[in-house]
């Protein structure tokens, strides 16, 4: 029991310690939990060969990972990704298998070790690479969609490998423990395999579309929360014996079991239940990875094992990038593709164990192998990293430079900046209410977007003084800048305002700065975009709270009123080359009112102008002494509050 204990206290202890540091130096979770298992296992020795039993647990986490996917899939979703699907995937895997075969062969290898390692190497990781997509949020991206077809295909394509392996040695599948494994299906003929999967699938579709709401229904009414935690551990687990005992990829099984119920009620239910355990054997199954390389080989052979992995993951590229200008990906979409899937996969593990049972491969050849996977695996975050800071940018900026701007050959009364997620739902509400606009965005890939669904958008650069000068601005009776970007929706409006002084501009703000910033460019009206969210949010909490309707709108009414006003007059003392802590006026009048706005000198009391004169004075002598600005607040808030509390 303490042993248990201890070594359960060191993988924690480790992975928390590792993945913060990870996560703040911005090299996301993976990494630090492979990091987490190097210390432990090749570095410091605190694990020997428990990390090989503790990984086959944790691989449950893949399994748990890929029904929470299909949670988010919706059955027409996977229809509109067939062509993905069976085109990107299936030939990802066989042309990546043919040149990984043809490789090993021409180095000497056999035919049989050759595919061996194809199919050792053609597939991906599933669990670093949509842990992180969803961490970036790049699985509803181009890119990212594709890497999950092809992910997915790669799961089914699993299955027949398994099969493959064996005969391409001179044993019989065991288990690590000499025994045969659990396959009720084994020495049966290919016709009963074929009708016993698709029985099962049927099993599994037909059960969880109708007896888990059912059940969920029944578990409701007692409610037991406990019971939605085992049920669905419970559905997840059954569902990974039963593809096993036939053979088929307990990944898969639960893929199928999470489509199926995407459009369930109780989704979200067993999304909340299933998260915690799914990030917990995840991260494990990262810890062994890490713990279970084999630094002595690794230190013995550092080139050779360096250049397969190197030349591996080129190899996984290049088929990868081709792939993707085939199917006419963005450019960044493709190199993301390119890059994500590259490495080799946790179940090149398992590939890897059967075909060395099987007697394919021989174990030094399998320890390189092994290697090779494991620091793939390491590499893939360090990729993502590169694509974020050095490809994306500079594909993005490649693509749109390489397009000029649209010549606009309309003048219409209102003229909008952007059309991302805000700029869009103001497009469509002044289109339906019968004006006519003119829309103009600097990506190229949101404009072909657009223009397919029949909305009429203009490609340009909106900073340019040039398209600025030929959109119509001065026939224009209305300019929306709903640009992203904080400094270039201010120079924009600086520029127009300047240039169109009499043309009404309706700016977006991202947050108080930037809405004093483009007070003070000229914009007439400043909309935050959080702002009003806030407000009807806090609106229904005092309605939730029992308070009435018409008494919640006004005191939200009045809280809206009054922050816009202070907004206006803050930004009358707002400085834009003045950090806002160190504005002095901005100080001495919060000190004497409370709030930062401006204070009229002509119509001040004369307590209160004696006290504004006292803490304008004081200021200034702690402004000379280097005291700091926290500390001259609180003294002047302190030398403020009796004329505060008289007030």
């Amino acid at each position: 029991m303490t042993e248990i204990l201890l070594y359960t206290f060191i993988y924690m202890a480790f992975a928390v310690g590792a993945v913060l540091i990870s996560q703040k130096l911005g090299l996301g979770s993976v990494l630090g939990y492979l990091m987490a298992g190097i210390l432990i296992g090749p570095v410091l020795g605190f694990v020997g060969k428990e990390a090989e039993s503790i990984q086959h647990v944790a691989e449950f986490g893949v399994v748990m990972m890929l029904f929470l996917v299909g949670l988010e899939l919706a059955p027409q979703m996977l229809w509109r990704l067939r062509h993905k699907l069976l085109g990107l995937g299936g030939l990802q895997v066989g042309l990546t298998l043919a040149a990984v075969a043809a490789i090993a062969v021409a180095l000497g290898q056999s035919w049989q070790v050759g595919i061996a390692i194809g199919c050792i190497l053609a597939l991906s990781s599933t669990a670093i690479v949509l842990q992180t997509f969803n961490e970036k949020n790049l699985l509803s991206t181009a890119g990212g969609q594709a890497g999950f077809a092809v992910l997915l295909f790669q799961d089914v394509a699993a299955i027949p490998m398994l099969a493959l392996l064996p005969l391409l040695g001179v044993a019989a599948v065991k288990g690590s423990d000499g025994h045969e494994q659990a396959n009720i299906m084994a020495g049966q003929p290919g016709w009963v395999t074929a009708l016993v999967s698709v029985a099962a699938i049927a099993v599994i579709v037909i059960g969880v579309r109708y007896l888990v709401p059912a059940t969920f229904r029944f578990i409701s009414k007692t409610r037991l929360r406990e019971m939605f935690t085992l049920f669905t551990l419970a559905v997840v687990v059954g569902i990974a014996t039963l593809m096993s005992l036939i053979g088929l990829s307990p990944a898969l099984g639960a893929f199928i079991a999470g489509v199926t119920l995407a459009n369930s009620s109780y989704r979200h239910e067993m999304e909340s239940h299933l998260e915690p355990f799914k990030g917990l054997l995840l991260g494990l199954f990262f810890i062994t990875v890490g713990a279970g390389m084999n630094f002595g080989l690794l230190g013995r052979e550092f080139l050779l094992v360096l250049g397969l992995t190197a030349g591996t993951m080129l190899v996984k590229a290049a088929v990868l990038f081709i792939l993707g200008k085939l199917f006419r990906l963005p450019s960044a979409a493709g190199k993301l593709f390119a890059i994500s899937l590259a490495q080799a996969g946790e179940f090149g593990f398992v590939l890897l164990s059967i075909s060395q049972q099987s007697r394919v491969l021989p174990q030094a050849l399998a320890d390189r192998i092994s290697l090779v996977v494991a620091l793939s695996m390491l590499l893939t975050p360090l990729l993502f990293i590169f694509y974020d800071k050095v490809i994306a940018p500079r594909a993005i900026a490649a693509e749109n430079e390489s397009r000029p701007n649209d010549e606009v050959h309309e003048e219409n009364p209102i003229i909008l900046l952007g059309h991302g997620r805000f700029g869009q739902q103001i497009n469509s509400m002044l289109t339906s209410c019968g004006f006519h606009t003119t829309v103009i965005d600097h990506h190229a890939e949101t404009v072909e977007g657009l223009t397919k669904y029949g909305s009429k958008t203009y490609y340009g650069d909106a900073t340019s003084p040039e398209l600025l000068n030929s959109i119509g601005l001065g026939k224009a009776k209305l300019l929306i800048v709903a640009i992203g970007d904080d400094q270039q929706s201010t120079e924009v409006v600086e520029f127009v305002r300047r240039h169109y002084p009499d043309l009404t501009i309706i700016a977006r703000a991202h947050g108080r700065q930037h809405a004093y910033n483009l007070h003070h460019a000229g914009a007439d009206f400043i909309v935050r975009e959080t702002f009003d969210a806030a407000i009807r949010s806090g609106r229904i909490a005092l309605e939730s709270l029992g308070v009435s309707q018409e008494r919640a709108k006004e005191l939200s009414d009045f809280y809206a009123a009054r922050d816009r006003y202070h907004l206006f007059t803050l930004s009358e003392l707002y400085d834009p080359e003045v950090p806002p802590f160190a504005n002095e006026a901005l100080m001495e009048n919060e000190a004497l009112t409370g709030r930062r706005e401006p204070i009229d000198r002509d119509t001040l009391p004369l307590e209160k102008l004696a006290m504004l004169d006292t803490i304008q004075a004081e200021n200034a002598v702690m402004i000379a002494q280097g005291i700091p600005t926290a500390t001259r607040k609180a003294r002047l808030f302190a030398i403020a509050a009796p004329i505060r509390e008289a007030a």
